[in-house]
């Protein structure tokens, strides 16, 4: 049997395939995948381990010829349309848990580095502009008896809590059901208006989809820093540059863009936004074991076997 793997990806999941007996086929090619060449792979290929980029939409999935399961390589399946696979009989599979806390540091790291301007810093000190200690010299935001707000309260929220509560932060959280943890849950209302800091850890659905525009971005306390490590699309740039300007928003911090992989030129120009090139889960641990965990849902599947980690109708959520 073939499988298909739209970008490359550790060689670990590579090497599992292999050693299964199956024929693996590698996209060696730069960009994005376009939909012929989706359609031909679910077309010509028994399983596909795709990317959080790859819009595999109905009028991609309608095409399916043999493809029997994609492993999403991310724990998103936004990229997918799950029911119109399910329709098409194809199992669709994710990788939860084993990039929680690669991402959950990642975003610690980015609200550190947006409200202590850790970059304007290493700029300034490069450029020759550091003359000695000053009292008033880029001054940021500390977290010590600050409050921060978790929109999302999952594996990814969970951890990103248990890490920011270390800095003798007051946390609170924000989320359509009640978790099992030692933080108040509050409405979305009340988060926005008591936050110090606001950190993002829920996937794109239709619901969260400009979840954060100009009304929400109103109800924020003056001067507050704003992370995104989640999705892009939860949040309008266009309203988050005009934050951004005006200082409502102080800092920010960002991983992922609503208009991925383009960046509105308007952030590139900013001065008090961090930017990074969506690396959320990228440590080798992490990238090692999704690998693994796609490969293993991909052989599961064509085995007739249950997949490890299902998505949608054909067995549980991304959740």
């Amino acid at each position: 049997m073939k499988v298909l793997i739209t970008k490359r990806i550790p060689e670990a999941g590579i090497s599992f395939l292999l050693e299964k007996g199956y024929e693996v086929v590698v996209r060696e090619k730069d960009g994005l995948i376009s939909p012929d060449e989706l359609i031909r792979g679910l077309q010509d290929f028994d399983g596909m381990i795709s990317m959080l980029s790859d819009p595999i939409g109905a009028d991609v999935l309608s095409t399916a010829g043999k493809c029997r399961v994609i492993a999403n390589y991310a724990v998103g399946t936004n990229n997918i349309d799950i029911k119109a696979a399910n329709k098409q009989g194809i199992t669709i599979t994710n990788t939860p848990d084993v990039l929680t806390e690669a991402t959950a540091e990642l975003a610690m790291a980015l609200l550190l580095a947006a409200s202590r301007q850790i970059v304007q810093a290493d700029r300034f000190a490069r450029e020759g502009k550091f003359k000695g200690w000053d009292p008033l010299l880029l001054l940021g935001k500390g977290l010590d008896g600050k409050t921060v707000g978790i929109v999302g309260m999952g594996r990814i929220g969970q951890a990103f809590a248990r890490m920011v509560s270390g800095f003798n932060a007051r946390v609170l959280y924000y989320s359509r059901t009640k978790q099992p943890v030692p933080y108040p849950l509050v409405d979305f209302e009340t988060l926005l208006k008591e936050s110090d800091f606001i950190s993002l850890h829920l996937p794109l659905t239709n619901e969260s989809r400009h979840m954060f525009a100009v009304n929400e971005f109103n109800l924020m306390k003056e001067g507050v820093v704003f992370i995104n490590t989640a999705r892009g699309p939860i949040v309008r740039e266009k309203d988050l540059v005009n934050a951004l300007k005006s200082g409502k928003i102080a800092f920010a911090g960002l991983d992922v863009y609503e208009f991925e992989p383009d960046i509105t030129e308007e952030l590139k120009t900013t001065d008090n936004v961090v930017l990074l090139p969506h690396i959320g889960s990228a440590t080798e641990k992490a990238r090692n074991d999704m690998a693994i965990l796609a490969a293993e849902n991909v052989d599961a599947v064509l085995k007739g076997k249950p997949p490890i980690t299902p998505c949608g109708v054909m067995g549980g959520s991304e959740k």
